[in-house]
């Protein structure tokens, strides 16, 4: 049986597109084969790469990568999943082809203000709401 394909796509492909593309390989990575990507990618944000590493997830060597590049590759996916925030989502890319599209819309950690500590704090919130709503859509 052949996997699934999923791309995650964000703005940056900096933090929440990661976080759904580790944890999704995490949870049912026999299932499917998954990648994110970005409209305008940046670097990865330090904050996420400590939260994942946390659960035992080392995305440290990792690059961003950008929507068009994989689109002139020709690459196709059983489903295109957006994890924009609301304030983002007219910017939040579309991925052409016949892909189920879906949207989960999760905070940005780039966003986020305050110390070290204080950011670590709302993005283990952010992974734990984009972990739940893989789970659940698992079970769908």
């Amino acid at each position: 049986m052949s996997k699934q394909k999923v791309l995650f796509v964000c703005i940056h492909n900096s933090a929440r597109s990661q976080m759904a593309e580790e944890l999704l390989r995490k949870l049912a990575g026999d299932r499917f084969e998954v990648e994110s990507a970005g409209i305008d990618p940046g670097k990865l944000n330090p904050v996420v790469v400590a939260v994942l590493k946390e659960i035992g997830i080392d995305i440290s060597g990792k690059k961003t990568q950008a929507v068009f590049d994989l689109l002139k590759q020709g690459k196709l996916y059983s489903f295109v999943i957006t994890v924009c925030d609301e304030t983002s989502a007219e910017r939040c890319p579309v991925f052409p082809g016949s892909a189920k599209r879906l949207h989960w819309g999760f905070p940005d950690p780039s966003r986020f203000e305050g110390s070290w500590e204080e950011k670590l704090a709302q993005t283990r919130t952010v992974r734990e709401q984009v972990r739940q709503k893989i789970a659940a859509w698992l079970l769908e």
